[in-house]
């Protein structure tokens, strides 16, 4: 299937479960998530309640410091919590991010290389769910961490 062919991410009209939908987009049946395609990650790997992405941020990621922006680091950290929480979820739920916080523990340059967002839920419940997501390099050296939650609910 070529790019041109394969169904966006972006449309509401997911009618699969959220694990069966990422699986697609992890083996390349499906577009990337949009958000991925502009930042520079994709998803790799996607089992029950986790995901992992990877990643390669470029200049345009960076700051005036010569580091890469704290704010491509949150959005790979809560994207893979989000779609950690939509590995679990039916084809008639739907999430939004309630909130995020993120530790910066090492900076992230060129030189990093790939990076790779591991989420994780660590609980969900019938309305919320708990998450994390831990950035590694690819020595497996914790770069930062986040953890978050996500207020599930029906798709209206």
């Amino acid at each position: 299937m070529n790019d041109a062919t394969k169904p966006l991410v972006a449309s509401a009209d997911r009618t699969v479960s959220g694990l069966e939908f990422l699986r697609k987009i992890a083996a390349g049946e499906y577009a990337n998530v949009p958000i991925g395609d502009h930042l520079g990650f994709r998803v790799a790997a996607v089992e029950k309640g986790r995901v992992t992405l990877v990643g390669r941020p470029d200049e345009r990621s960076y700051n005036l410091l010569r580091s890469v922006h704290g704010g491509w680091t949150a959005a790979i950290l809560d994207t893979a919590m989000a779609l950690s929480n939509l590995t679990l979820l039916a084809a008639e739920q739907t999430f939004t991010t309630l909130d995020i916080r993120i530790n910066y523990l090492r900076p992230v340059t060129l030189e990093t290389g790939d990076v790779f967002a591991k989420g994780n839920v660590l609980q969900s419940g019938r309305r919320v769910a708990y998450c994390e997501a831990r950035l590694e390099d690819g020595e497996g050296k914790l770069l930062a961490h986040g953890t978050g939650s996500l207020l599930i609910s029906p798709k209206t």
